[in-house]
């Protein structure tokens, strides 16, 4: 968790940081946006192709090793003189994000009973919600006290301690028998699978075109200052906290149709999100609401790939974290297009919110069609 947590870090905490990135390094605002655009389209590419190449490595060294090109990473980050090695430093972080996820989803979902799996994988995702309640807020606190480059020096000060722990005290996990690749890769043909992917990219990935702008939208809308994005953004991450251990709860059976009402609630959040964030009190519930049901689907589409993809023990987790960054890359692609051509923030928070409508309608479609003995099978 302490690992993933600081890797979350890495990830959002440049949401809150946007502006002061298009200040000192002299770019446009809605440039800054690719920050989290080429980060998650990076994790989706080259994630599963490192994990592909490391197959047959025995967990607890790949994860020692995937660590210390994080550490790399985001000490370029702290010494970048300019975007575009800000930029490098995100493409070489973004390459062990998925294989690193992924692998530590498929360790805890081992190491726990079946039934629990979920509850396992949603305490893995618990260190990226943990970094979204406090590291982003705490960054963007410490950015905009200090400057941004303060904020990788702890990033990296944490990885160092996570790299420690990994060395000390992660289980030594042997492979069974030899990964096989091709069979692995049937996962792309498994149909309770690919549905899952399509919900994700099309339709989670509304949540980042209204993600990737929050804390220029707290700002310009809500009227707020640095006390109060921080707030705003702390209050969207406990959100999250809360959202992902109570669906890491949620029977398997029933993932599917908690997940409808999960992506339904979220579209309504987003549809409302420009008009009542003009009220501070309501801005600061808004945040709170938008992190809970974000984080509140994410381990429900975790849980549902890894269980239906039964051929894929070891790239399971490491797609699933592909395809999640696909998705925000996607999102955060759309939302940095719509700002160019001068759409308003509210036009841009009503697009995800459809976005995310779709991804429910595709749900709706899974419950009826998908194969319902794969979540069955995880509580005998």
């Amino acid at each position: 968790m302490i690992s993933t947590f600081t890797i979350g870090m890495t990830e959002y905490v440049v949401t809150g940081l946007l502006t002061q990135f298009s200040v000192d390094l002299n770019v446009d605002l809605s440039k800054t946006g690719l920050l989290l655009s080429v980060y998650a389209i990076s994790v989706a590419i080259f994630g599963p192709i490192l994990r592909m190449a490391t197959i047959k490595l025995p967990p607890k060294p790949l994860l020692i090793g995937l660590m210390v090109i994080f550490i790399i990473s985001n000490t370029m980050a702290a010494t970048a003189p300019n975007f575009e090695i800000l930029l490098l430093s995100r493409l070489v972080s973004a390459i062990m994000h998925a294989p690193f996820f992924g692998v530590c989803m498929t360790v805890a979902f081992n190491l726990s009973t079946p039934e629990k799996g979920p509850r396992a994988i949603a305490a893995v995702q618990g260190g990226l919600t943990i970094a979204i309640m406090l590291g982003v807020p705490f960054g963007s606190y410490l950015g905009g006290i200090f400057e941004w480059r303060y904020v990788f020096w702890t990033i990296v000060l944490i990885g160092v301690v996570a790299l420690i722990g990994l060395a000390l005290v992660t289980p030594n996990q042997k492979v069974e028998g030899t990964p096989n690749l091709r069979k692995e890769l049937r996962i792309f043909k498994n149909p309770n699978v690919l549905l899952v992917l399509a919900i994700i990219v099309f339709g989670f990935s509304g949540v980042f075109t209204a993600y990737t702008f929050t804390e220029p939208m707290l700002h310009a809308i809500a009227g707020l200052g640095t006390i109060g994005i921080t707030i705003g953004l702390f209050l969207f991450g406990l959100g999250a906290v809360i959202g992902n251990f109570i669906s890491g709860k949620i029977p398997s059976q029933l993932l599917t149709e908690r997940l409808i009402l999960a992506l339904g609630v979220l579209a309504l959040i987003l549809a409302l999100f420009t008009f009542l964030i003009p009220f501070k009190i309501m801005a600061f519930a808004m945040c709170f609401l938008f992190g809970a049901g974000t984080f509140g689907t994410t381990p429900i589409l975790n849980s549902k790939i890894i269980l239906a993809g039964k051929e894929a023990p070891s790239l399971s987790g490491t797609i699933a974290a592909s395809v999640f960054n696909l998705a925000n890359s996607i999102g955060a692609t759309l939302s940095t297009l719509f700002l160019n051509t001068g759409a308003s923030f509210t036009l841009i928070t009503l697009i995800a919110a459809g976005m995310i409508t779709f991804g429910m309608i595709l749900t709706f479609i899974t419950h009826k069609v998908e194969d319902k003995s794969l979540f069955l099978q995880t509580n005998s």
